[in-house]
């Protein structure tokens, strides 16, 4: 064993993270499920949501049989929605092909949807002591500063060699532990803004430390014009009814989720409540728009409230429409600021003066 896992290793005994959800009877279940959800989201975020989804979820059989709108539901408001379908679909080729139990090869695991090589080799490692080496974004960013490798790991030449560092100081004995202290380094010391070198079990080895840039790597993505994009949706109220919601193409934005109907551009709203609702909408009113930011882009939402009374003629019979009653828990899956604006409606009752958030725009549509 090299002394950077040595040092590694002692440090955590110490000062690691032993008491997270994910770390108290471990399955390849459970470490799968962290795992995922904590890809680009924070370890505080990620735990009311894990263990909510472990007590709905606890086995991945239990997860296989669960619809897609229940684990959308349960995935609301963690975000990068792909990671919640590839999960369902994943548990149910293990379901399907593996009789509910867990591969345990590299291989298959990686061959299941939504897991790559880090994250296959931290659910073997982690789960059943399997010596495998791991690189999320906490490793890349410690291998990044100890070794002073620098360049965008996103590009393959920096990745190969970040992998192969993972490789040299990943120990065949106690890889658990190694495994989870490497990312709770990264995590808790070793941090993106501020690296508290002080406190660093393996900062006497550490280039960047030598050369006094830590705040330099590991290097940051070339810089990209960032995109905006806009957006009209109807916010198609019936009070007898609730409020129309539709299901969302498979891929792409929130797919799979329950938003509001979107207009093309040009498109006019009461033509489309004529021609998909069979009635034209009574009154309509705009509502302040409301931004959402994306990973690689902003979404400015223009919301359009149209107060309608459906006749005879009915949509609840296509499977991708529904009407939402705010004042009802539905277990589907809502885009978050979908649901916060449904909260909005609920809480306002359709008739007061909105809050900040709307810029007290005055309706009274009830």
């Amino acid at each position: 064993m090299d002394s950077f896992a040595q040092r590694l290793l002692a440090w955590h005994t110490k000062h690691g993270r032993h008491d997270l959800p994910w770390q108290c009877n471990r399955t390849a279940y459970s470490v799968w499920v962290s795992e995922v959800m904590l890809q680009q989201t924070r370890v505080a975020t990620v735990v009311p949501f894990f263990e909510r989804f472990m007590d709905q979820c606890p086995t991945v059989g239990v997860l296989a049989e669960a619809s897609l709108d229940e684990i959308l539901s349960l995935w609301a408001g963690l975000g990068y929605y792909a990671r919640a379908r590839n999960l369902h679909r994943a548990a149910r080729i293990v379901a399907d092909h593996y009789s509910g139990k867990f591969p345990k090869t590299l291989d298959e695991l990686t061959a299941l949807p939504g897991i790559g090589r880090s994250t296959a080799g931290a659910i073997l490692a982690l789960a059943l002591g399997q010596c495998h080496s791991i690189l999320d974004g906490n490793v890349k960013r410690v291998l990044a500063r100890y070794h002073c490798v620098e360049g965008w790991p996103g590009q393959s030449s920096v990745l190969k060699k970040l992998w192969e560092l993972a490789d040299q100081h990943t120990p065949h004995s106690r890889i658990a532990e190694y495994t989870q202290s490497i990312m709770d380094l990264g995590a808790t010391v070793c941090t993106r803004s501020t690296p508290a070198c002080n406190l660093c079990p393996v900062a006497q080895g550490c280039l960047a430390r030598r050369f006094g840039s830590q705040h330099k790597l590991p290097t940051p993505r070339p810089k990209r014009i960032r995109p905006s994009k806009q957006v009209r949706v109807l916010v198609v109220y019936d009070a007898n009814k609730g409020i129309l919601l539709m299901r969302r193409p498979p891929s792409g934005i929130w797919g799979g989720l329950f938003s509001f109907p979107e207009l093309s551009e040009g498109e006019d709203p009461n033509q489309w409540c004529l021609m998909h609702l069979g009635d034209p909408a009574e009154t309509w009113n705009p509502l302040s728009p409301i931004e959402h930011s994306f990973t690689h882009f902003d979404l400015l939402i223009e919301p359009l409230l149209l107060r309608v009374k459906i006749g005879t003629r009915s949509i609840l019979e296509h499977k991708d429409w529904l009407w939402y009653n705010p004042a009802d828990e539905v277990a589907v899956g809502l885009p978050a600021p979908i649901k916060r604006l449904l909260g909005m409606l609920k809480a306002v009752g359709y008739k007061v003066e909105w809050g900040s958030d709307l810029k007290k725009l005055k309706l009274n549509v009830g």
